[in-house]
């Protein structure tokens, strides 16, 4: 008897340490992408191509342009998914409203630092940029820092809407094949929440509160959605490596009861 208490106290402790884990791995992530996500790069000029000129919607020329924040995205895809298969949506929804109060307390930090005046020899000492031309660095640093509330907005709305749709699908892909065929509920799950994410913060963020044309907000999703699919497809053998550590880690019993009471409490899509 003591024997079983032990292991279940062991696999308690076991099952905190991995959701603290997961969990600041998520948060952590999705911070990041919001605060770098206001940097656009080309991937053709990353891969030395020419841009694509790809011409959609009345004309609209489009090259593969994409937010830094996709970078470090698909490792927000992984953990949730993760985070899905052992803790279901109760767990999601805990890492998922979280991150969202914290990435809104870090827009009203930066809103408040962006208010700051500036020291002069702040701005003295950096003045020039190394080619010798006139720079505003407090111009530079809030430019940076500094997003649109129709951007603030968006991002939350779709963020929250994305994971709470993912959540769902995954768990009801769990229930119709059961342990099996975890490719299929993680990679489909996040295809189709993440269908809704290209869109929407595009169409918050820009359409409604901005100047694009739905035809421009159309093209644009569709380049960030084809690059989201792409890494889905391509980051499966990842999410297999994770499972095969966390079940070494937590052992065969433990990690098959955890799966069990997560899909059995994941119902509904709140």
């Amino acid at each position: 008897m003591a024997r079983n208490l032990q292991l279940n106290n062991n696999g308690k402790d076991k099952r905190n340490t991995l959701f603290l884990i997961l969990g600041g791995i998520f948060i952590t992530n999705a911070i990041l992408a919001e605060l770098i996500g206001v940097k656009i790069f080309s991937l053709e000029a990353i891969l030395g191509l020419a841009p694509a000129q790809i011409s959609l919607f009345n004309g609209f020329t489009l090259d593969f342009n994409l937010t830094a924040g996709a970078l470090i995205w698909p490792v927000v895809f992984i953990s949730t998914d993760i985070i899905n298969e052992y803790f279901g949506k109760q767990g999601v929804r805990k890492v998922t409203l979280l991150a969202s109060v914290l990435i809104a307390y870090a827009f009203v930090v930066i809103f408040v630092v962006t208010r700051l005046a500036p020291a002069q020899f702040w701005l003295d000492v950096n003045s020039v940029d190394p080619e010798g031309n006139a720079f505003d660095i407090n111009f530079a640093f809030n430019t940076v820092f500094t997003q649109g509330m129709g951007i603030i907005i968006g991002s939350l709305t779709a963020f929250l809407l994305s994971q709470f749709l993912d959540v769902y699908i995954f768990q009801k892909l769990r229930k119709l094949t059961g342990s099996k065929y975890l490719w299929l509920r993680a990679t489909g799950s996040t295809l189709i929440s993440q269908l809704l994410d290209s869109f929407l913060v595009l169409i918050i963020a820009f359409n409604i509160f901005g100047k694009w044309s739905i035809e421009q907000v159309l093209a644009v999703g569709i380049i960030n959605y084809m690059y989201k699919f792409a890494v889905a497809i391509v980051l499966t053998p990842l999410l297999y490596a994770g499972h095969y550590l966390i079940d070494g880690y937590l052992g065969k019993e433990i990690a098959e009861q955890m799966t069990s009471d997560a899909s059995d409490a994941s119902n509904g899509f709140f």
